[in-house]
């Protein structure tokens, strides 16, 4: 397979955010509009474990299993395949540093029928698939890591933040982001540029939201809107 028709199969399955929101770029720099940051607080010591970076766990379906995500050998919400089809956008900031939300998060590169691409910046990117050998993709996960959640679903449920860090093995909850826990570490939550002030675990996922996570001192300013 040539490398145009890979990248051609991946932004068609994908449903590649160049064709949906118009832009491209990584979680390190998104298009999105920006809310000046007015909180401040102190860095983050970086903990003797769960620091970034968090990278793709390798047991992608067993990971969706313990979130309760349901997978299969195809993707919902594509043609020949109806379904649920939104995207959320996920940013998560270390000491004003972005983190990489890495591609291949819910799905399970290995098996037959997952193609491997690359990002506009080189890192991997999985999708392109057709139809797997056996299950292979989570309805909710990442192809790229431009920081974007599919939730790519036969049933209308709702899907949250604590599922998609789960996939990530990643520890999310009302106290803890990875090893980074309060009350050692400042850690706020935004929804479209806007204090969240709930369990993050807890937060549902909606079509072309904003989400950024932010630990230790904040960045300049936080992501507000979907690319």
């Amino acid at each position: 397979m040539t490398r145009r028709r890979l990248i051609a199969l991946l932004a068609s399955a994908a449903t590649c955010l160049c064709l949906l929101a118009g832009c491209g770029g990584g979680s390190s720099g998104s298009a999105a509009a920006t809310t000046t940051t007015t909180a401040n607080a102190p860095a983050a010591a970086a903990p003797s474990t769960g620091a970034v970076p968090w990278p793709r766990p390798a047991a992608a379906l067993a990971l969706a299993r313990k979130a309760g995500v349901p997978a299969d050998r195809f993707e919902y919400g594509v043609p020949g395949h109806p379904g649920k089809h939104i995207h959320s956008h996920l940013d998560v900031f270390v000491n004003g540093k972005p983190a990489r939300v890495p591609g291949g998060i819910g799905i399970q590169i290995d098996v037959p029928g997952v193609q491997h691409g690359q990002s506009p910046d080189g890192t991997p990117a999985y999708g392109g698939i057709n139809v797997c050998a056996r299950p292979c993709i989570a309805a909710l996960h990442t192809h790229d890591d431009s920081g974007v959640m599919h939730i790519e679903s036969k049933q209308p449920r709702t899907y949250t933040l604590g599922e998609f860090f789960t996939e990530w093995n990643v520890p999310l909850n009302a106290r803890c982001v990875g090893g980074y826990c309060r009350p050692h570490n400042a850690i706020r939550v935004y929804v479209d540029g806007k204090p969240y002030t709930g369990n993050p675990a807890k937060l549902v996922l909606k079509n072309l939201e904003e989400i950024a996570v932010v630990i230790g001192s904040p960045p300049a300013t936080i992501p507000s809107k979907y690319f």
